[in-house]
């Protein structure tokens, strides 16, 4: 169970996390041609999956630990 959790916190988290720190081709003034203009110039996807899971384990374990914390009460 304790995967299925940690599994949709990161899911979670990446969707909050994606839009921080996105341009886009039009606001760099570089459109590829072919391409929108809204697409983004540099998504840095794995700077951002590594930001995600260390956010999510934050996350995962202040919820583990309040957890057994109700429990042990």
């Amino acid at each position: 169970m304790a995967v299925a959790i940690f599994f949709t916190t990161w899911w979670i988290v990446l969707f909050a996390v994606l839009p921080f720190g996105v341009r886009s081709q039009e606001e760099n003034g570089e459109v590829a041609p072919g391409t929108e203009p809204g697409a983004p110039q540099a998504p840095r996807l794995v700077a951002k999956a590594i930001w995600t899971t260390i956010l999510s384990l934050i996350l995962f374990a202040g919820l583990m630990a309040y957890m057994g914390y109700v429990q042990g009460t």
